[in-house]
């Protein structure tokens, strides 16, 4: 759906896009990841014609981005990070204005509206005005004009940006059901979100991509630690010596003490599985355990590693 070759965009003394190559497939939901002034929103721009590249080409649905622009719009639902709305129309007017712009009339046009009211959301506040919606209504009202159209592909821009938590989790439970009918490309800095959304992400840094996958599989190559927390009872400098001993552990950190219980928190190597040697060791000493638990290499973990050292 997606294909992008050495892509770049310069600017006076400053590259914003670095040969830039990635795809994104039919029917896939992708992350697009990275640190402010990565390039993401200027990737997004540039799919989207609202900006001109330096170099390097782009096809959308095997259309050329550039050459065949008009054919192109009509295949994406774009949802900047911003959404410009009219603040004076009330929300099933906007999007019958919307829908209108993008070539839809009479009877087709007010099923489509109606259909994406009813999928975001929003039709039981469908006469209320946009300038009175909250943060949460407002991106909903975003959402619906980028799929009024049935567009094949949806690219959001950031499209939890300033949700609370309950907003988020409807946000992504909508985008789930969206990526069963459209290809969806997400830039977002919630790294959780993208690990229960996407099942790709392309990670891009000071205008390069860093690394393409799926998270998990990022995270399996990642030389970046997991982490085991264990609580047990005894003398903490003396547990904590005996774990730092362990094979696979990096350090060994006491986290809180609370009537002689201890819990720790070890850092462990990458794709290492230490459980089973601490619960040896704490049946040898005869210490009591409570806790025993193992969280691995994360998204977080494998964006922090790709992109802190190198930003500024």
């Amino acid at each position: 759906m997606i294909k992008v070759e050495n892509l770049s965009k310069r600017y006076s003394g400053h590259t914003a896009l670095d040969s830039v190559s990635f795809e994104v497939g039919r029917g896939e939901i992708v992350g697009f990841l990275g640190p402010n002034g990565a390039g993401k929103t200027t990737t997004l721009r540039i799919l989207t014609n609202y900006l001109p590249p330096s170099s390097g080409q782009a096809e959308i649905d095997g259309l050329d981005v550039f050459k065949d622009s008009l054919e192109v719009r009509r295949r994406i639902g774009y949802m900047p990070e911003n959404v410009p709305l009219y603040n004076d129309m009330r929300i099933k007017e906007y999007l019958r204005f919307r829908a209108a712009l993008k070539g839809l009339k009479g009877k087709p046009m007010r099923e489509a509206v109606g259909d994406a009211m009813e999928r975001c959301g929003l039709h039981e506040v469908r006469r209320k005005m946009i300038g009175t919606l909250s943060k949460g209504f407002r991106q909903r009202v975003g959402l619906a004009d980028a799929l009024v159209n049935k567009p094949p592909l949806l690219i959001l821009d950031e499209p939890t940006n300033g949700l609370d938590p309950n907003q988020i989790r409807e946000v992504r439970s909508l985008i789930k059901e969206l990526g069963e009918d459209h290809t969806i490309l997400i830039s977002t800095h919630i790294l959780p979100e993208v690990e229960m959304t996407c099942g790709r992400v392309i990670i891009i840094n000071q205008g390069k991509i860093q690394a393409i996958g799926e998270p998990r599989s990022l995270a399996g190559r990642m030389r970046s630690a997991g982490t085991v927390r264990v609580e047990l009872k005894g003398d903490p400098h003396f547990i904590q010596a005996k774990l730092d001993d362990l094979s696979a552990v990096r350090k060994t950190r006491l986290e809180k003490s609370s009537n002689d219980w201890h819990l720790f928190v070890l850092k462990v190597e990458a794709n290492k599985d230490v459980r089973e040697s601490i619960d040896r060791l704490a049946r040898k000493e005869q210490w009591p355990l409570r806790e025993l638990s193992r969280k691995g290499v994360s998204l977080e973990d494998v964006f922090a590693e790709l992109t802190m050292h190198q930003h500024d």
